[in-house]
């Protein structure tokens, strides 16, 4: 099995894309230090000791909005240093969608722009408006990379907008995505790096076997130079020994030295030229081998950095879900006190009532018992004021009995004996009181009361 554990491999076969991204350091670069060196450092111990539920809270939330100001400024220093927004966010459907229809819309109006530059330039084309339609398509093709400068910055604005209200767990997937991305551009720049010192290699041997052939130049040049110098002492000792000074063989001596003069001239600035090429070259051997040095410690410390930002982001995400689980599990937990809380009040409120409905039925038992002799002593009234009321009728009846029998001679008794026959003591209609009704009604069965006499 193939050791997956090779975090330091940097090989340009495996670059996707080589970073053009232009790097813009210096204010950029200070500005993030300075945001990093204003963190506080708050007393955690005793936050820790102190620590609710509730300062949990404000804890999480200051987490996220430190991750916020972060993300925003990654996100604002991307541009400053020229990393493309797109490759460094996680942009959503919509987002992503408003910069693929700009690159769509620009990819066609250069495919557009091309085909009306490629097709023939004659004067039966011109006629019907080749030249015209260059004119347009050009135009279309200026305002198609305009809107797709202008996509990027709609589509960074739309992020910015949505990260304001989102939770720590999209931040945190951010914050990995944006080291992911830090990853390959990370390694994107030592192959880059790589690649300048494999020139620096050749360049240092080419600038080698210069350095090696000026001196061997410089050598040969030396060696004519010495020649020619000899000869021209030589042409000067001739010149000195001629008398007669207007003699053609001082002219030819004189022509003679001039021309040995010209040529140690042209040695001696030749000899110069190749000690100052040697010494150039010498001088890049030692510019390009330090380059190469100082190439290769930043390479280093790339790959140290990759390697460590890729597994610790690797880890930091298994950190992160830990992180967002747990609050989630304290959100929980707080809802389950809550509900706890909710039921145990509910309780108590359900136990108070079922209490206070036992006392009320006890109560309502109580004044029912109570009400009884209350009922019976008005029904007691009722029957005496019954009976009274049915002894002045009767009291009534004899007289009106009487008064008939007096006036009219018409016996009565008969009369009432029948209208009293349904009665289990009827009475007998004497006036002398035995029929008179005495004692408490009593209640009949057709619902009436009846007299016991």
């Amino acid at each position: 099995m193939a050791d997956e554990f090779d975090l330091l491999e940097t090989s340009g076969a495996q670059q996707e894309q080589k970073s053009n991204d232009k790097v813009d350091w210096g204010k950029a670069i200070d500005q993030m230090k300075s945001k990093l060196a204003q963190e506080d450092s708050p007393e955690v111990r005793q936050k820790i000791l102190n620590a609710t539920l509730d300062n949990v809270v404000d804890m999480a939330e200051k987490d996220r909005t430190s991750l916020l100001d972060a993300i925003k400024d990654l996100t604002d220093y991307q541009d400053e240093v020229g990393i493309i927004f797109e490759r460094f966010s996680t942009l959503n459907d919509e987002e992503q969608r408003v910069i693929d229809n700009a690159v769509k819309e620009l990819e066609k109006a250069q495919r557009e722009y091309q085909e009306a530059l490629d097709k023939p330039d004659t004067w039966w084309n011109n006629l019907w408006g080749r030249k015209s339609r260059i004119k347009r398509e050009k135009q279309e093709l200026d305002q198609a990379q305009k809107d797709r400068k202008f996509a990027d910055s709609k589509a960074k604005e739309m992020f910015q907008k949505r990260i304001e209200s989102s939770d720590t767990e999209t931040l945190l997937k951010e914050l990995s995505f944006k080291s992911q991305a830090a990853v390959k551009r990370l390694k994107d720049r030592e192959v880059e790096i790589k690649e300048v010192e494999d020139k620096l290699q050749v360049a240092i041997v080419e600038a080698s076997k210069n350095h090696t052939k000026a001196l061997e130049k410089k050598k040969e040049t030396e060696e004519k130079l010495e020649a020619e110098k000899a000869l021209l002492s030589q042409a000067r000792q001739e010149l000195e020994e001629i008398v007669d000074k207007q003699s053609t063989d001082y002219s030819e001596t004189l022509a003679k030295i001039t021309k040995l003069e010209q040529k140690v001239e042209e040695l001696d600035g030749l000899r110069t030229a190749y000690i100052t090429l040697a010494a150039s070259k010498d001088s890049f051997v030692h510019k390009h081998n330090l380059t190469i040095k100082v190439l290769t410690s930043l390479r280093s410390n790339l790959q140290t950095h990759r390697a460590k930002l890729k597994s610790d982001t690797e880890e930091r995400i298994r950190y992160y879900d830990g992180y967002v689980v747990a609050l989630k599990a304290r959100t929980d937990q707080e809802f389950a006190a809550i509900l706890e809380h909710l039921g145990i009040k509910t309780d108590e409120k359900i136990g108070e009532t079922l209490a206070a409905m036992y006392t009320a039925s006890s109560k309502a038992r109580q004044d029912m018992m109570e009400n009884i002799p209350v009922h019976e002593k008005v029904m007691k009234g009722i029957y005496s004021s019954y009976a009274e009321s049915l002894q002045e009728i009767r009291e009534k009846d004899v007289e009106i009995r009487k008064n008939f029998a007096d006036r009219y001679g018409i016996d009565m008794k008969e009369l009432f004996e029948e209208y009293y026959k349904n009665n289990e003591n009827p009475s007998t209609g004497d006036p002398s009181g035995d029929d008179a009704p005495s004692g408490d009604p009593t209640p009949t069965n057709d619902g009436g009361f009846r007299m016991i006499c």
